[in-house]
């Protein structure tokens, strides 16, 4: 693969977050904006949009109550639709989960959804993570370049939302089919197909879920969602079927994109293997530092201003969506002591990761403890893996807010 050239810092274009331009060299990219361009104005396809860089701003833009996830309330059009164009009605559950509601809608969907999140929740699946690392482990080919991404991070979180969910064994094959739908399908060529077929296919397919579990509850965290009261008041149906699509979103793909970032800093980093072989009490640290250096997930949900806001000589126009650039904030020297460097025992590390304020990721700790136990037991037990290919041949996918491989080529042994 042929990298694209480096940045102009002196361009007034408007970044393209979907060109191979920004993506091949995005940290030089936000080292630009860091210091020259904290409000950026930039676009994906046809859509404006402003980026903010620095810690501090993106940290407050998350908890300015002038910011908001619903683009209908900051045009003060309250009973409007919060999307700008017309959604099918397959998308809707889709699109409509508590991460684009503001309070008090969104404050009523957490603290019902917090009553099946639980620590105890999460706890009791880290030891299935342990076996299921282990298993996965022991299968993975040593006769030649594997995808790790695909033998490896993409079956930990799949299993292990299958075990949220209380999933029988003989119904999984469709819930992984409704978890490639929901992350792969709707970009590309294929999202007619997903739109008028795959996406119904999966939503009748976690609404017969539903009624299962309201019939036959479970020790899972479905059936516990199911039953969170407080006040008098739950989740109805389609509340049910938009969480159940946001922890698949969010809790696969976050999950299996962590994995693989993680074990490609670690190849690059083996001074920092060595010290976690040295001092493995290290580990949850690192993890956290992962998240920092080379996170997954690099922009929330778009905000929208409800009145215009004055940042840094620009004005952020009331209702124009703004993307707080956690990835780029991750990187801000004013936040963080060379923040350049991946430190696997950097402490304190209170990076935005996970967002920030109200909307601070729900499953930050089942995240970290799968990327822990999956990171550890794979360089513990394989401290030889190394990349197959050159690491300027891996390819990351051209997604707006993310930082993601296609694959993952490595040899095992």
């Amino acid at each position: 693969m042929v990298a694209a050239a480096r940045p102009n810092p002196d361009t007034r274009q408007p970044l393209d977050l979907t060109s191979a331009a920004f993506h091949a060299h995005k940290y030089d990219w936000y080292r630009w904006m860091l210091e020259e361009a904290p409000v950026c104005p930039a676009r994906i396809s046809v859509l404006k949009v402003n980026l903010v860089a620095r810690y501090e701003d993106c940290r407050s833009i998350l908890s300015d109550a002038r910011f908001v996830r619903s683009r209908a309330r900051a045009r003060g059009k309250g009973g409007a639709s919060p999307f700008p164009f017309p959604l099918p009605g397959s998308v809707m559950a889709l699109a409509s989960s508590m991460i684009v509601e503001d309070d008090p809608a969104h404050r009523r969907l957490r603290n019902l959804v917090n009553k099946a999140f639980t620590a105890r929740a999460v706890s009791r699946l880290s030891d299935r993570v342990e076996d299921l690392s282990h298993e996965l482990i022991d299968g993975l080919d040593t006769s030649g370049p594997v995808d790790l991404l695909e033998a490896y991070a993409r079956p930990i979180p799949a299993r292990v939302i299958c075990e949220m969910m209380g999933v029988e064994k003989s119904d999984a094959d469709e819930l992984h089919h409704g978890m490639r739908v929901l992350t792969e399908g709707l970009s590309g060529l294929g999202i007619v197909r997903t739109l008028f077929w795959d996406l119904r296919r999966t939503t009748r397919f976690v609404r017969t879920l539903i009624e299962k579990k309201r019939a036959d509850p479970g020790d899972d965290m479905l059936s516990s969602l199911i039953a969170a009261e407080e006040a008098g008041d739950r989740l109805n149906e389609d509340e049910l079927l938009a969480m159940v699509f946001l922890l698949i979103v969010a809790g696969f793909e976050t999950t299996m994109h962590l994995v693989g970032n993680g074990a490609q800093v670690l190849i690059e980093h083996e001074d920092q293997r060595a010290r976690l072989v040295a001092e493995p009490e290290l580990w949850g640290l690192a993890v956290d530092e992962l998240v920092r250096y080379r996170g997954p997930v690099h922009a929330t949900k778009p905000v929208y201003a409800t009145e215009d806001v004055e940042l840094h000589g620009r004005t952020i126009a009331r209702g124009t969506p703004t993307f707080p650039m956690l990835g780029a904030a991750n990187m801000d020297p004013r936040a963080f002591e060379r923040p350049e460097t991946f430190y696997v025992g950097r402490s304190p590390n209170h990076h935005l990761g996970f967002g920030f304020g109200d909307h601070f990721c729900l499953g930050r700790q089942l995240a970290l403890m799968e990327a822990r136990i999956a990171l550890k037991n794979l360089f513990e037990r394989r401290p030889a893996l190394r990349l197959a290919v050159d690491p300027s041949e891996l390819e990351l996918a051209r997604l707006p807010g993310w930082h993601r491989y296609k694959a993952l080529p490595v040899l095992v042994a």
